[in-house]
């Protein structure tokens, strides 16, 4: 395959590209940029700082990806930006380099990112993101993989959104979100499971099954989390991999998790 780049585009010295590679017009790389084989820039799309794009990206007109960290902490150095393959990056998206030296803001591959999103410094996202337009993720958020962030919403900053969850559209995100749950609302709370998702991904109807029971315990038998927690580790299903991550999940959780509609307070 062979490299093609508009005339019009602005490649810097330093800027390495891989085979394939199609650069559109008034594009821009920066010097320290690297673009994997086959990846897609079209025109007026900016890829600048110290950032690595694996194979087969493809990005938008006006997206930007590579800027310098908003977080006022930054005392400079070298921060970076990882990104694995197939990813996609509609118009207007934004994604930041993290914050200190060495360091590296990353997402995986298959993720699809849609126009006007942002995705904060030193995020850590999965593969097989669906981030709908106008969505934001806030610094240090955790995605996990298969998740969906609806149209608008906001993810603060520490959160985490475990594999195969939603954040609905408009939904305000100040709380972990579980794995395989649905978050919406403002303050986002837990809503129940994300059946259509986990039914998407071939999980079983008994995994889909047990899902809602660890949703229950979680929110619907009106438990603290401590409770809630030694419910699970009793549960006859404990040693499933399900429940193993949700307990996992629960124990990481810096924010605490969202909460639910019969959810007891600690204490």
């Amino acid at each position: 395959m062979s490299t093609r780049i508009h005339p019009t585009a602005i490649i810097e010295s330093g800027a390495e590209l891989d085979e394939g590679v199609a650069i559109g017009a008034y594009a821009y790389v920066g010097p320290e940029a690297r673009l994997g084989a086959g990846t897609v820039l079209h025109h007026h799309a900016c890829v600048e700082g110290f950032t690595q794009l694996g194979r087969d990206n493809e990005v938008f007109p006006f997206s930007f990806l590579g800027s310098k960290t908003h977080d006022l902490k930054f005392k400079g150095g070298r921060p970076g930006l990882r990104i694995g393959d197939r990813n996609v990056f509609r118009e207007y998206v934004t994604v930041h380099v993290a914050t200190n030296d060495a360091e590296f803001t990353q997402l995986g591959n298959d993720n699809v990112i849609l126009a006007y999103s942002h995705v904060a410094h030193d995020c850590i996202v999965g593969s097989h993101l669906v981030m709908s337009s106008h969505a934001a993720l806030g610094g240090h958020v955790l995605v996990g993989d298969h998740v969906n962030i609806g149209w608008n919403a906001g993810v603060h900053q520490f959160c985490r959104l475990g594999a195969h969850s939603m954040a609905g559209a408009c939904a305000k995100v100040v709380q972990d979100v579980p794995p395989g749950l649905i978050a919406d609302g403002n303050p986002a709370t837990i809503r129940t499971i994300n059946k259509v998702g986990l039914e998407r991904h071939e999980f079983s109807p008994a995994d889909i099954a047990l899902t809602r029971v660890i949703y229950k315990i979680l929110y619907r038998e009106g438990l603290n989390r401590t409770q809630a927690v030694e419910r699970l580790r009793s549960h006859p299903s404990a040693a499933h991999p399900l429940v193993t991550g949700m307990l996992e999940f629960i124990q990481h959780s810096q924010r605490g998790l969202a909460s639910g509609e019969n959810t007891a307070q600690e204490g």
